[in-house]
């Protein structure tokens, strides 16, 4: 393959997109990513404005792209946006699970509501995209590519985090297991593993409300993180979409069941 062509096949020309999350962080850096290679991107959040806005960026950077309101833990309203995408664009070629939320607490003293509502987002939000957008891909030419949002956390344990930790491991193996069962039908599905990335979630630690950062408690935050990679660096959302779009591209075209680890090396798998 001449280098041209390699970097051809990082385009998307011509396909669809739907990416939950798409209102901020990682999710809204894949929907744009994805847009200036050539999709169609249907910006996808519980934020109605804020899947907007993203829709609306791209849009005026000369692509096509329409934003939606979705909750993804409700498996009715998933199955509508990609019934009603798959009927209004004519398929669905790519889709990309990357909304998620994050409950921190002891191990010990996690309350069972905390459990449920992160199992609700990050895994069964997982799921119930895998099956909308894999009923839609097993039966059109060519069949799609599904990338799923994990975590570093699935890989390199921390404290405090475990509900999520349990969300994104089983990610993982949702992953391989959808992978081998849908492959046949040309769809691929594959997962990233972000270490820590400068996004609202992690944000969290040093947004005030009223949006400003606490650039003291920001170094505070960051510092120890970026000393405890390997490459002494944190993560962008751009990283991750880099990521996504090789995913989603067929420069990946013979790669399923797999796990990216953008993470500057704090897991090593």
């Amino acid at each position: 393959m001449q280098a041209s062509t390699l970097i051809e096949s990082f385009r998307v020309d011509g396909r669809v997109a739907v990416v939950t999350g798409a209102g901020s962080g990682i999710g809204k850096a894949s929907a744009l990513a994805l847009a200036g290679a050539g999709a169609t991107v249907v910006c996808a959040d519980i934020h109605a404005d804020t899947a907007r806005t993203t829709a609306e960026e791209i849009v005026a950077a000369g692509g096509v792209a329409e934003g939606v309101a979705v909750d993804v833990s409700v498996r009715t309203e998933v199955d509508a946006l990609a019934g009603r995408v798959a009927a209004d664009r004519g398929g669905i070629h790519i889709w990309c699970n990357i909304a998620g939320i994050m409950v921190e607490g002891p191990f010990l003293d996690a309350p069972e509501e905390d459990l449920d509502r992160i199992i609700a987002v990050n895994l069964k939000g997982v799921f119930f995209g895998c099956q909308a957008a894999g009923r839609v891909m097993v039966d059109q030419p060519g069949g799609g590519s599904i990338i799923n949002a994990s975590s570093a956390a699935a890989d390199a344990p921390s404290p405090n985090i475990v509900s999520y930790a349990i969300c994104k491991a089983g990610v993982v193996q949702m992953t391989k297991s959808m992978a081998v069962e849908v492959g046949k039908k040309h769809v691929r599905v594959n997962a990233v593993a972000p270490g820590f990335v400068l996004t609202g979630m992690t944000g969290r630690y040093f947004v005030r409300p009223d949006g400003t950062v606490d650039e003291e408690m920001q170094e505070a935050v960051v510092a120890p993180m970026r000393k405890f990679t390997p490459l002494r660096s944190i993560g962008e959302p751009e990283d991750i979409a880099a990521a996504v779009l090789y995913l989603a591209s067929d420069a990946s075209r013979f790669m399923t069941g797999q796990v990216l680890r953008p993470n500057g090396g704090v897991a090593m798998v």
